[in-house]
């Protein structure tokens, strides 16, 4: 059963969270879903790493403004390059 859930989140956040959702084509809701999801799981011993645009949003922090996202974007595929050979 799905419940409506109001939250109180920075304006930027919201919007790269929109965009971030759009990318991946899905929802806003069904991305916070799983996020907190995957935060509540029982299992504790999952090891996963949580991208820094995630942790922005669960710490309620901005990303700084002058981090070169080319890198870090490249650093991500990267990861993911390893994790999914």
């Amino acid at each position: 059963m799905d419940t409506k859930l109001t939250l109180k989140l920075d304006e930027n956040v919201i919007e790269r969270a929109k965009k971030y959702a759009s990318i991946k084509k899905i929802s806003l809701s069904r991305l916070i879903e799983s996020y907190l999801d995957s935060i509540t799981l029982d299992d504790k011993n999952t090891d996963f790493e949580i991208s820094p645009f995630v942790r922005s949003i669960s710490s309620g922090k901005s990303l700084p403004d002058n981090k070169n996202w080319k890198e870090l974007r490249k650093g991500y595929l990267d990861h993911l390059d390893k994790k999914y050979k």
